[in-house]
């Protein structure tokens, strides 16, 4: 599996960027979209549960940082949580986003605490990392979200805005080489298969390889002999990765069950 999981040297200040940014992307989606409306990236979901569940995941993070607990807590809230309409749930998603935000930005770099897998080179860069993508998939059930509801506004014409080259190669790291190699139990194989991903338009067009068998994965970081190949841009290759997009910006070769195994097991919930 990857080591350190810094591919694209994002950095904090990288990713604290891109969780400002996109943070502020969610809240101006879920406003035009209204909060009944449905996620279609997360079915079940309305845009009320996506601010309230993003809300609560970022509090629950920020914890971390503030308070050094050095195990793993539950998510207080999610699910559970009566909200607010409006404003006012806006109001309480917003204050959550800037006060992660400043947590992030204000902490020792020596800060210890519990992660979700080891091997990051520090906790702080860690959850700065581990929000940053957090805040831009359900930046991107947001703006899905109002693409589908027909509202007038920015996203609505049926895209979400892009992820930056860069970005969605450190994404694609850190799902493979954190939720896929070291936490996920659902994603099996009875007979072992392995799956390639390579960005054209990151640094030296990143590559992955995971093997999946029949009780865990192994991830490498390059482009090596697989049942199936996926090829295409890093921002294509992270939402398709994610569930966020199908395969229509992708090139596939190989063996379509490979895809489907991906496709039907490869879900973090």
């Amino acid at each position: 599996m990857p080591g350190k999981g810094d591919i694209v040297a994002m950095g904090i200040d990288g990713h604290l960027a891109s969780l400002r940014r996109d943070g502020a992307r969610l809240a101006e989606a879920a406003a035009l979209a209204g909060f009944d409306a449905e996620v279609p990236s997360a079915p079940g979901w309305r845009v009320r549960t996506l601010l309230t569940h993003t809300g609560c995941v970022h509090r629950w993070a920020a914890s971390y940082i503030a308070d050094g607990h050095g195990r793993p807590r539950p998510i207080e809230g999610d699910g559970e949580l009566v909200m607010p309409d409006g404003e006012l749930l806006l109001d309480w998603f917003r204050d959550g986003h800037a006060a992660l935000v400043q947590t992030l930005a204000n902490a020792d770099p020596a800060v210890a605490c519990w992660t979700l897998w080891p091997g990051a080179p520090s906790p702080l860069e860690f959850w700065a990392r581990r929000q940053a993508h957090e805040t831009a998939v359900h930046r991107v059930d947001a703006e899905l979200a109002l693409a589908a509801s027909g509202q007038a506004g920015a996203g609505a014409a049926g895209e979400p805005a892009g992820v930056p080259a860069a970005f969605a190669a450190d994404g694609i790291d850190e799902l493979l080489g954190g939720f896929y190699a070291l936490r996920h139990r659902g994603l099996v194989s009875p007979e072992p298969v392995a799956l390639s991903i390579r960005a054209t338009d990151a640094d030296a067009e990143a590559g992955w390889t995971i093997r999946i068998g029949p009780a865990a994965r192994t991830v490498v970081r390059a482009v090596e002999p697989a049942d199936c190949a996926l090829v295409g841009r890093a921002a294509d290759l992270y939402l398709f990765l994610w569930n966020r997009a199908g395969t229509e910006r992708i090139t596939v070769d190989g063996d379509p069950a490979v895809l489907g195994l991906w496709r039907e097991l490869a879900r973090i919930t």
